[in-house]
Formats: C-alpha cells, sequence, structure tokens
C-alpha cells in the first residue's frame, strides 16, 4: 500500500471516530467524560469480538491515538500479559501496554500547567 492510502486510511477512519464523537456531543445529553469512557469501553469490546483488530490494520495511527486505541492497547496488553506470565498479567498486562500514552500525556499536562495559568470560571 503506497503512503498516500495509508495517511488517506488513517484520515478517513481518525475522522469517522472523531465525527461520532461530535454528533454525541451534539445531539445527546452526554457529558464529555461520558464520551471519553464509551470510547475506551467501545475499543476493548470491539477488539475482544475481533473487529478492532481490522480497523486498526488498516487506519494505523488513526485508529490508535483517540480513545478506541487506548481500550486496544489495553486488551492486547492484557492478552500477552496473561499468555506470558499467567494469571498476574491481568493487573499487570494493560497498564504495562499504556504506560508510554499515561505518562506522555502527565508530563505534557504537567508542562502545560508549567506555561499557562490557570483561571477560574
Amino acid at each position: 500500500m503506497g503512503i498516500f492510502l495509508e495517511f488517506l486510511y488513517a484520515f478517513l477512519i481518525g475522522g469517522a471516530i472523531c465525527a461520532v464523537a461530535q454528533l454525541l456531543i451534539d445531539k445527546t445529553k452526554m457529558t464529555p467524560a461520558r464520551i471519553l469512557v464509551s470510547y475506551v469501553v467501545a475499543g476493548v469490546f470491539l477488539t475482544a469480538i475481533g473487529v478492532y483488530d481490522y480497523i486498526y490494520e488498516l487506519g494505523g495511527a488513526g485508529a490508535s491515538v483517540p480513545l478506541t486505541g487506548f481500550g486496544y492497547a489495553l486488551v492486547k496488553g492484557t492478552e500477552r500479559a496473561v499468555n506470558e506470565n499467567g494469571f498476574i498479567g491481568v493487573i499487570t498486562g494493560g497498564v504495562t501496554a499504556a504506560s508510554a500514552g499515561l505518562a506522555s500525556s502527565m508530563i505534557f499536562a504537567f508542562i502545560a500547567a508549567l506555561i499557562f495559568k490557570s483561571k477560574r470560571k
């Protein structure tokens, strides 16, 4: 597959995931927190039934960057850790697989807190 098609699929799949979130924000009374949690759970569910593997293969970064990709990473990390370490992998696998994303989000949030001044609403 050419590089152009990879970018196109990433854009289309990532855009579709974000468009669904925007529709949920605009058309429902769901809070952003519930939408975020729903996306992680949807990623876990779609991975469990075997659908998100195909989406991930086709979409690349368009499927791995949104929160559904976080759910996918949690499941895949847990599967790998259970196969390698047994039952303890249920606890350690998801956190290990998602550790880079978790750490970077905390580091960038800390940097943003240092740079910008918070205000009360």
